[in-house]
């Protein structure tokens, strides 16, 4: 059985991983990795397949920034000629990126079949480009796999056959729970003069947040105050950099440290240990849950409600002033949002990729 796994940024390595090394453990399957290079500098993507234990990419579409249109019609006329040469029995693609929905379109005008891994997910916000990818990526999928019971009930609402839908779990666990241990090993907080518990964490790059002055401003204000409180670690995404530039944004490095986007291992270990995480992130929101670390997420919505629901995440929007309180909340010692379950959310257990390789090795028959 012939499988192309397509991946084009951070989240989607962190996905392929488990999948990969799963059914590379069965016999009978040829894979082939295809990296659109949608995210395409050393920190964005290389570091991330050599901590993850990823062969490098059989494939390197190369296809690099640009607007969403060119960005996915880049990746559909480059992938359409993989797919030609290959004649694959099956493509995986992974989240909810330009990369996802643009593979996911050219496979099923050629009559491929594509599973999507972490099917089912919505905000419901379809301002968000992601929503737009997630929404027709489903459509398009043959098969769709789903981490949590919102998404199987979100696809079945759209009209999904039950047939095609099957709960696997989440994949970014896996790697989480596989490389945790070797995370707390490395010395990143020692190199940024940091003690556990005593730091807060920030990511931030959605449009949202980072493309209009005035919101960007205000956010970076109540992050300011917050990092009078405790030392605010902010690895800055490219795309978040280039707005803070464009639009002089000033940052008060005193209070907010901006660093480079760190490898995989480097930001679990800050992430895990952190007092308070603040993020758009999606993942991170799902990490932080598992990690038991309080987690605010300036967006008015979340595509993971379950991370609300059964974790650690709590929606504060774009509210500077929600946000500051919050944060002064979990800083006070209080996290009144901590839902977590005894035994964790089910099917987050590190097995998810597991259950994705047995699922093939079904349908081979």
């Amino acid at each position: 059985m012939k499988l192309i796994h397509v991946v084009g940024a951070r989240p989607n390595f962190v996905k392929v991983a488990p999948v990969q090394r799963a059914i590379a453990e069965r016999t009978s399957f040829e894979q082939t990795i295809v990296h659109t290079g949608q995210h395409y500098d050393r920190n964005m993507s290389a570091v991330f397949f050599q901590e993850l234990g990823l062969p490098e990419p059989d494939r390197n579409l190369g296809v690099g920034s640009g607007s969403h249109a060119r960005q996915t019609a880049a990746v559909m006329v480059a992938f359409e000629q993989v797919v030609q040469e290959n004649q694959p029995d099956l493509v995986l693609v992974y989240g909810d990126i330009n990369s996802t929905v643009a593979a996911a379109l050219v496979c099923a005008k050629l009559g491929v079949q594509v599973a999507h891994v972490e099917a089912g997910l919505r905000s419901r916000d379809r301002s968000m480009p992601e929503e737009l990818n997630r929404l027709v990526t489903d459509q398009l999928a043959d098969l769709l796999l789903t981490p949590s019971p919102d998404a199987d009930e979100n696809l079945l609402a759209e009209g999904i056959p039950v047939a095609r839908i099957r709960r696997v779990g989440n994949v970014m666990i896996d790697t989480l729970v596989r490389l945790l241990p070797r995370a707390l090993e490395g010395d990143v907080l020692k190199r940024l003069g940091l003690e556990g518990g005593g730091y807060a964490v920030l990511t931030m790059h959605r449009p949202g947040n980072v493309d209009d002055e005035h919101t960007l401003g205000r956010l970076l204000e109540a992050l300011s105050e917050i990092g009078h409180d405790v030392p605010v670690v902010f690895p800055v995404h490219p795309r978040t950099r280039l707005r803070l530039a464009d639009l002089g944004v000033a940052v008060d490095d005193d209070v907010i440290r901006m660093i480079e986007p760190l490898g995989y291992l480097d930001f679990l270990a800050l992430q895990a240990q952190a007092r308070l995480v603040l993020t758009d992130s999606g993942g991170i929101q799902e990490e932080s849950s598992y990690l038991g670390v309080p987690c605010l997420t300036m967006r008015p919505n979340t595509e993971r409600p379950i991370t609300v629901e059964m974790g650690t995440n709590q929606l504060v929007g774009r509210d500077p002033q929600r946000v500051l309180a919050a944060a002064r909340d979990v800083l006070s010692g209080s996290n009144p949002w901590d839902h977590r379950p005894e035994g964790g959310i089910p099917l987050w257990d590190g097995q998810a990729g597991e259950r994705i390789a047995d699922l093939l090795v079904e349908m081979r028959g």
